[in-house]
């Protein structure tokens, strides 16, 4: 057990002196290594030491509901999230200001405890807790949900921008005095002003922090299709892909304890994003070195990480490895005991390595499986079940699973939903045999742009 929750006051009470950012940082190290419980009571006893720490145990909170989607767990992540940023606003009214107005008022009237850093932090976290509350109001996937998460992520946005702009500011205005000769000692004047002392290591990091959010919101507004990002534009979203990624990189750098996560989005992007939707004809193969060179730098210090593992196998995947892809998600798999969403991508991946080797034994397996747990589209496992399944030859039961992708059909506007129910019925029709199953995992194949990676041997028989 974590023990009761500790504030500030008591820490410091026993003599104890703790920098949250570390130990912010060494929960999220925790996670990624599979220290799910640990990290959760780590921040669950600081949980009132600053907003860093609240911060890093509705992270943890809001992760746990995106693994289970159980309701009660999203509620409990809601309300961890809206306290995160109660606590955050609690001595920072007007939290929405400008930063010229906040260090004016800090000048002129200075509050113990409260510096520009420490503000700025505040303003962060509270944007990171917007995007989180509408990540979560999206998932419910009712009409109204993306009205309110759609306005939630725009309050953010303006947050982030603000934030970097004057974060940069700040560094820029540091290293101008830095670069000035220091003037020589004198009396120390009582009646002075008293002025913050702002640390190139703190606004390094701060940087970082804001960096995340971000360069995610440049990023993933980038990939955005053309004749919708002009109108995102309009409504206030920019979209610039360099941009993005260059600051996801400087907060992979950092010291922040989103380092990491930053990590784990340029791994995404370029083992995940990159390969498939192939954007502006962008180079695939220099997308993979450098996911190669970030595993290579990070594999050291995450060497329990489902996550990491993950992301070796997609790499192996794409360079046609596939035999040491399957055996890294099955590994990425066993790690991920207690995570069902991580276990969930395990399972499409080894799904669908199995059927670029041909063995549509363990890719039907793995799909069903799908089937019956994921909420993302059961329709869609279905029709892959029945195609793998049919292509072994259990005929039978492929024209049930056929029969049973019409009742999973949900969502109408989803193209592969389409897709799905429309090949199904024709393969139901017309008496599903082992060529024409066979014919339609190669097709499936072809779609997803996954044919590359199937040897020539294979394709031949």
């Amino acid at each position: 057990m974590a023990g009761p929750e500790q504030t500030q006051q008591e820490v410091e009470a026993r003599g104890e002196r703790i920098d949250d950012a570390e130990l912010a940082l060494q929960g999220i190290n925790m996670l990624l290594n599979n220290g799910f419980r640990e990290s959760d009571e780590l921040f669950r006893k600081y949980r009132n030491y600053s907003p860093l720490m609240s911060f890093g145990a509705s992270f943890v909170s809001f992760l746990n509901a995106m693994m289970t989607f159980e309701e009660e767990k999203m509620q409990t992540a809601c309300e961890d999230l809206r306290a995160t940023e109660k606590l955050c606003e609690s001595d920072n009214a007007g939290v929405i200001e400008t930063i010229k107005n906040k260090i004016k008022k800090n000048v002129d009237s200075p509050r113990p405890g409260v510096t520009v850093v420490d503000r700025l932090q505040r303003q962060i976290i509270v944007a990171d807790c917007q995007v989180y509350l509408a990540v979560l109001s999206f998932v419910k996937q009712e009409l109204s949900a993306y009205i309110k998460g759609g306005w939630i992520l725009r309050k953010a946005w303006k947050m982030y921008n603000k934030c970097h702009s004057d974060i940069v500011l700040l560094q820029e205005a540091y290293q101008r005095r830095a670069s000035q000769e220091a003037p020589p000692p004198g009396p120390v004047n009582d009646n002075a002003s008293p002025r913050e002392e702002v640390t190139a290591e703190a606004l390094g990091r701060l940087k970082g922090s804001v960096s995340f959010g971000y360069g995610l919101f440049h990023l993933c507004i980038s990939m955005v299709p053309p004749h919708l990002l002009k109108i995102i534009n309009l409504l206030g979203f920019p979209g610039d892909r360099h941009e993005g990624l260059s600051s996801l990189t400087y907060a992979s750098e950092s010291k922040d304890m989103k380092a990491p996560l930053a990590t784990l989005a340029l791994l995404w992007y370029h083992t995940v994003v990159l390969p498939f939707f192939a954007l502006d004809g962008s180079d695939t193969q220099g997308g993979l070195l450098e996911a190669k060179s970030i595993l290579q730098r990070k594999e050291a210090e995450y060497p329990h990480s489902s996550l990491f593992m993950f992301f070796k196998g997609r790499i192996q995947r794409l360079e046609c490895q596939i035999n040491s892809a399957l055996t890294s998600f099955h590994d990425a798999l066993e790690l991920a005991t207690d995570q069902r969403e991580i276990q969930h991508v395990c399972l499409y991946e080894i799904g669908w390595c199995s059927m670029i080797e041909m063995n549509f034994e363990d890719a039907y397996k793995s799909f069903e499986r799908l089937k019956d747990e994921s909420r993302w589209s059961q329709c869609y496992y279905a029709y892959l079940t029945g195609v793998c399944q049919g292509a072994t030859g259990d005929l039978d039961r492929a024209k049930t699973i056929f029969k049973d992708v019409q009742k999973l059909f949900k969502r109408k506007n989803n193209q592969i939903e389409q897709f799905s129910l429309k090949k199904a019925e024709r393969l139901r029709k017309t008496s599903p045999t082992v060529e024409l199953c066979t014919l339609a995992a190669i097709e499936v194949l072809y779609l997803w742009k996954a044919l590359p990676n199937c040897s020539i041997s294979n394709l031949r028989s």
